[in-house]
Order: C-alpha cells, then structure tokens, then sequence
C-alpha cells in the first residue's frame, strides 16, 4: 500500500468524485429498495470495522466499497419515501450538491474578512427566505445549526435583555428566574434552561385545552404565582408545530400577555415555519411579528441537507450584547463597516450553510417550493381522512400541518389494554421494513405518528403506507 504524503491530484479526485457522485444517484434511484429501518442489532456495525485504522493509505475505491459494505447496513434511511417518522429530514439534489461546494471552498465564517461571500450570501439569502415567511423587515436572521441551538440562543437573549449583568456577574448574581412554555414544548427549550444556569425547576410547563395548545390564561396565571414567590420572568417560548402534535400555541394571545409583564416572546416554528409562505395557513401565524425571536429549520420540510436553522430576532443587539468578545486576533481594519457572525452565537468557526439554501430556492423556486408544500398538506389530510372514516382507528390530534396523530381501537378492546395493542402494532409496522413511523403519549394513550414532508413523497406511498398500516392490525387482531 503506498504511503500518502499530499492530497490528491486534481485528475485522482475528479476521477474519485464521479464515483462518488455516480454512487449518490445509484442510492437516490433504488432508494425505494432498501428496508426503511436497517435488521440489524447494536453493536454490528462496530463488530465489521477493524480494530485498528490503516497504517498506510488505501485505496478510494475500497472506501467507497466499504460504505456499501460496512455503513449501508446499518442506514435508516431518511431519504426514503416510506420514512414518515419523526420530521423527515430529506435532502433535495441542488442541496446535496451545495454541501459539496461548501465542502470544497471549507469556508470558515467567523469574521466577515475571513470569508466575505459567506457572510453576505446568508445575510441576503435570508433576507429573500423572511419575504417568503412574510416577516416584517425588521427582523434580523443568522444561521445556527439546528433548532435547540438556535432556540438556546434566544432564550440566551431573553436572559440578557432582562439581565445585562449576567454576562459579567453571572447566574449567582441574580434571582431564581422563570421560563415558561407549554406541556407540550420541545425538550430543547428545558435542555437550554439548564446549559444556561436557569434550571429545570425554572421551567414552568404551561397546561394545554383539548387541541394541546398552551392556554393563555393558565401562563398569566404562572407567570403572577411566580412574581408572588420572588422568581422573575423573563421568558415565554410559544410553539408553531410542536413536536408531538404539530399543535399551535395562540401566539397573538400570548404576546400580549408578554407586551404586559415585559417578558421576551421566543417562537418554536422549527417544523411548521416553512408553510408561513402559503397564504392558506397564514391563520396559523397571527401574531408571529410580535415575536422577539424566532426559529424555523429548514432542514426539516424545505428539503435543505441537515444542518441549516435559521433563527431571527428583532432584538440582534440584545443577541450581540450577550455573546459578542472580540479577542486581539480577530480584529479587522473593516469591523466597523461589517457583520461579523462570531458576534451573534456562542460558536466561532461557522462553515458555509446558506449555500445550502440559497441553491435550493434557486433550484425550485418560491412557487415550486409552496406547490410541494401544498401536496404534503394534501397527502396528510387524505390520510388523516383515512383514519377518520376506518372502522378500528381514530384521530388523537387535530393535524393543521402534515403529520397525523392516530391510534388503533378494536372492538371489544378495553381501554387499559389499547397501549399495549398500538405499541405491538408499531413494532410490527416498522418491523416489515416498508415503513417506518414513530409515536409520542398524548393524555397516557400511546399514539401513533404518520408525517409527510419528504422531497420524494407522493401519493402513492401514502397509499402504500396505509395498506401496511391495515395489514399489520388484522393480522395483530387475528392472533389476538
């Protein structure tokens, strides 16, 4: 085997790079012949890798062979049209393709010196990306990673707009602090409460009606228990989508409350911000633009390469405030003139992500991309639909988005023992390989999900999902 001293020649890794590019549209072709969900048990993936890496260089050839050797059997495949767990995440063309330019340039945008196109591309690219939203102009937007970054970073400045002197004095210098969401809030938002000093116990889980929707009055309520007790709001985080239900938390009500106890208002619209662009589900925003900050990702309904979330404030000083330190190294003759990213997150180093998305809506544009988020809507509501008119089932969730929250009911099957029936019915769902879904508990009924957001995803496979879904409860209640 040779010893590799240099990279490769410019003709060794354009030959490499067909390989590697003639592989991805083999996979993306047959992608409907895998199994969903890999067979296989913890630990055997490990078990195939050697011990040891190569003493010398091997070929690229081998390597290649080896992802279909070694790491395919072991993919759950995000890409498959059949995968409607969880919020898909699916990687279009023109975004596979912008992550191997970023790759190729390795931008590092921590000044605007250190990669001036970076910068700007973002700022434009999500300049275009709010008009789709239809967000007022006065909110600023920046590129984080994923959603429980980008909302650790608003509640990050929702800590410093009530309390610069944290920044300085730290956690010990203040009182116990509240933060408040609803039951039904990602556990990124409880995640950033303890890497921030706030704890779980200042958490406040806000009770939610019949459609699993915060309540207004039930969080007015907390918030003056609190003031009460001698802890400070200072933050609310009301959710567009959660994550269980796809629910909406009534933002306009919400905001007001928070206009009136000068609390900062953070909205999760991780999932559903994409669909702010349809002007049928505008009904789901009202009162989005009264929010102090914002997240939507989308890598996960835009059909973007994971990871790209984009976050935006109104407040980008507040944001600057709390995590910008320029140390002597990273001083530029142009700071006065630019944005430096490094100003706005607690990361330094920040590769070239908005390329990403900016080859995206290039690729589809506005229309393509509203007319394919238009079909998912469809597609979920025929199920939903489904469900509602099938002896045997029933909705647990209203599903304003493209996810559907059901369960199996049959006849003659007493309350306490419907869990353990729906949780055998997933588990052989997912155990054909043809499908796969995931579930959440919503008032203790184990429930299933069913979400459509896939680049891929047509019709049929929503039809072929629910002869799955059919098949495997017959023969579940005929060996019951």
């Amino acid at each position: 085997m040779p010893k590799r001293i240099s990279d490769m020649t410019p003709e060794e890794f354009s030959a490499a790079g067909k390989r590697v590019i003639e592989w991805a549209e083999r996979y993306l072709k047959d992608i409907e012949t895998y199994r969903v969900l890999p067979d296989i048990k913890p630990g055997e993936i490990n078990k195939r890798m050697p011990d040891s890496p190569p003493d010398f260089g091997e070929e690229f050839d081998k390597i290649l062979e080896d992802v279909d050797r070694i790491v395919m059997p072991g993919i759950t495949h995000w890409q498959h049209p059949k995968f409607m767990a969880y919020f898909a995440s699916t990687a279009s063309g023109p975004g596979i393709l912008a992550d191997i330019v970023s790759s190729t340039f390795n931008s590092n945008g921590m000044v605007w010196k250190s990669s001036p196109s970076l910068t700007e591309v973002e700022a434009k690219t999500l300049e275009w990306y709010r008009s789709m939203l239809g967000l007022p102009d006065n909110f600023k937007g920046i590129i984080y990673d994923t959603a429980s970054i980008s909302s650790f970073h608003g509640i990050a400045a929702a800590r410093d707009y009530k309390f610069p002197e944290s920044r300085t004095k730290g956690m010990s210098s203040l009182p116990p602090l509240g933060l408040y969401c609803s039951e039904q809030a990602h556990s990124s938002i409880e995640k950033a409460a303890i890497a921030l000093g706030v704890g779980i116990e200042g958490v406040r889980k806000i009770k939610v009606d019949s459609e699993f929707r915060m309540i207004p009055a039930e969080l007015e309520k907390a918030i003056n228990e609190d003031i009460g007790k001698g802890i400070e709001p200072f933050c609310v985080v009301a959710t567009i989508g959660t994550t269980s239900t796809t629910s909406v938390d009534p933002v306009d009500a919400i905001s007001s409350i928070c206009r009136k106890y000068d609390l900062w208002l953070h909205v999760d619209a991780a999932y559903a911000g994409v669909t702010a662009m349809l002007p049928e589900m505008k009904i789901h925003f009202k009162g989005i633009e009264n929010a102090d900050s914002i997240v939507t990702n989308p890598h996960k309904w835009l059909f973007v390469p994971i990871d790209l979330s984009v976050f935006y404030t109104k407040r980008p000083e507040i944001l600057k405030r709390a995590f910008s330190l320029v140390p002597e190294y990273l001083k530029t003759e142009v700071d006065a003139e630019v944005e430096n990213l490094m100003d706005y997150g607690i990361q330094l180093g920040r590769r070239f992500r908005a390329l990403k998305l900016w080859f995206v809506i290039r690729y589809f544009g506005v229309e393509g991309l509203k007319e394919i988020l238009r079909k998912h809507i469809r597609l979920a509501q025929s199920f939903a639909d489904w469900i509602r008119e099938s002896p045997g089932f029933e909705l647990l969730a209203p599903s304003p988005f493209s996810a559907v929250c059901f369960r199996a009911v049959p006849p003659g099957l007493k309350e306490e023992d419907l869990n353990k029936f729906n949780k055998l019915l997933l588990e052989r769902i997912n155990s054909t390989g043809e499908l796969f879904l995931t579930h959440t508990v919503l008032n203790d009924k184990f429930t299933i999900r069913l979400v459509v957001s896939g680049i891929r995803q047509e019709e049929r496979h929503v039809e072929e999902a629910r002869k799955v879904i059919k098949r495997e409860y017959e023969t579940l209640l005929n060996n019951q």
